[in-house]
């Protein structure tokens, strides 16, 4: 495991949950990672969790944010073998409920940093001769719960861009996926604990409720998906462009009726 990654480089969007999980688990494997993030207290715990990472402050739905990352990349590395699009923000609410800032923040942040760091780093990825991008989506991209309807448009566009970038990049040896995780031990996760069932909530009481939805019986932990990631990312799977792959302890196998 320690070589799959030697002398590639890796930028991974956002800093907690699975994108954390997947800069550990890719730095672990050799390669050089530049991780994104807007969220201070988590660039923080990934720098000190591997000081190896180079962790950068930035908005990914900011186009001047991005390209300045990617040049400092460029600048550092040379190349680029590796995008892992993980971040993401989860407003709750219906379309009426939602406003339109919110709507278009949440879009701009799910699906517009996945154009940016394409836009920016495509080019590396062409000049380093191939490369493999995986875009982190949601089941919530398949089926969905009610009141979550800017979350679930761009994890379904997510699937979309997804396609559209394995058809375009195809010629130039770069693999675009994505995975669709179920319930995950993330601070989204959290987050919705603390929605439904208030500031308060005992998070492990409510993981559970979570996890009994799904067959399995339990809520996967981020470092299955991180796992997951690194397998798509790798040579290992250089037959595999252009599709999604459901991770979810069988959550959409089934159906509602009880």
């Amino acid at each position: 495991m320690a070589a799959e990654f030697s002398g590639k480089v890796a930028l991974v969007t956002g800093t907690t949950g699975i994108a954390c999980s997947t800069a550990l688990r890719l730095s672990s494997a050799g390669a050089q990672v530049v991780a994104l993030g807007i969220d201070e207290a988590g660039n923080r715990a990934l720098a000190e969790a591997d000081p190896t990472i180079v962790v950068r402050h930035a908005d990914v739905s900011a186009s001047l944010e991005v390209e300045a990352a990617l040049a400092d990349l460029r600048s550092r590395f040379g190349r680029l073998d590796v995008i892992v699009n993980s971040a993401a923000i989860h407003p709750y609410g219906d379309a009426v409920g939602t406003d339109p800032d919110t709507f278009l923040r949440c879009l701009a942040v799910n699906v517009g940093s996945i154009h940016l760091t394409a836009h920016w780093g495509v080019p590396l990825m062409r000049a380093s001769g191939s490369g493999a991008i995986v875009n982190v989506s949601s089941v919530q991209g398949h089926a969905c719960q009610p009141g979550v309807a800017a979350y679930v448009a761009s994890k379904g566009a997510i699937h979309a861009l997804t396609r559209a970038m394995a058809l375009d990049f195809a010629a130039d040896k770069i693999r675009v996926v994505s995975v669709s995780p179920g319930s995950v031990r993330t601070p989204i996760l959290a987050l919705a604990a603390r929605t439904f069932d208030g500031d308060d909530a005992d998070l492990d009481a409510v993981f559970a409720r979570f996890g009994a939805s799904h067959p399995i019986g339990r809520i996967g932990e981020p470092e299955e998906v991180a796992d997951f990631i690194a397998y798509l990312a790798s040579d290992k799977a250089g037959f595999i462009t252009g599709s999604d792959h459901i991770i979810d302890g069988g959550l959409t196998a089934g159906i509602g009726v009880r």
